[in-house]
């Protein structure tokens, strides 16, 4: 935290939120609305909301919990904010072309991380920090990038984004932190765990379940 802001990191580039206040993209959305395309009007109710849930996750307590766990409703947020355009443009073309590269450019969602949802084995992916092996300790992947069923031991969400799955081949993926694993799977054999995943795997599934109110 420096400055008074909250920062962490999607795919290697560092973003930030003010603390105090909270309302540079609220108040950015509110300009953008005198330049903005066709269109606008039908998505600014929902981008608003988005931006309001960010405000409070932002400004939420992190007493309590680990150094990453405050950040996992903040990914979870910038990804849905993002899949619902996303999805407004490829899935149900409800909106110009022209409104939607009005949003990726003015970086109201996430045109990198949309990007990646168009490539085989990528279209859940819950955040680019998730493939960024510079954010884990052993150069690799994030867990939630292996598939549920080459999983053993106990089922945990990334330390880095709190998802737990954005495997393609993983039913309702991407599965996060809060959400059940579909049919109580505990994974099968195949795959090995980090030694840090291991490590911190009982606190975290502790946590998660306090999280999910268990």
């Amino acid at each position: 935290c420096r400055a008074g802001r909250l920062w962490w990191v999607f795919g290697g580039v560092c973003l930030s939120y003010r603390l105090v206040g909270a309302e540079i993209m609220a108040s950015k959305l509110q300009r953008l609305t005198k330049k903005a395309p066709d269109g606008w009007d039908e998505v600014f109710p929902n981008l608003e909301m988005f931006e309001n849930r960010m405000k409070d996750a932002v400004n939420e307590s992190h007493e309590g919990k680990r150094k990453h766990e405050s950040t996992w409703p903040i990914h979870r947020i910038h990804w849905e904010k993002s899949r619902y355009i996303y999805d407004l443009f490829y899935k149900k073309k409800e909106i110009s072309r022209e409104l939607y590269e009005f949003l990726v450019r003015e970086k109201v969602v996430d045109g990198n991380l949309i990007a990646k949802w168009k490539k085989p084995g990528y279209e859940f992916l819950c955040s680019l920090a998730a493939i960024n092996k510079g954010s884990t300790n052993f150069g690799t992947t994030t867990i939630c990038r292996v598939p549920l069923k080459l999983r053993s031991g106990k089922i945990g969400p990334s330390v880095l984004t709190g998802c737990i799955s954005c495997a393609s081949c993983d039913k309702g993926a991407p599965i996060w932190w809060n959400s059940k694993v579909p049919g109580g799977e505990e994974g099968g054999a195949g795959s090995k765990r980090s030694a840090e995943e291991d490590a911190e795997d009982e606190e975290i599934e502790r946590r998660a379940k306090a999280l999910r109110g268990e």
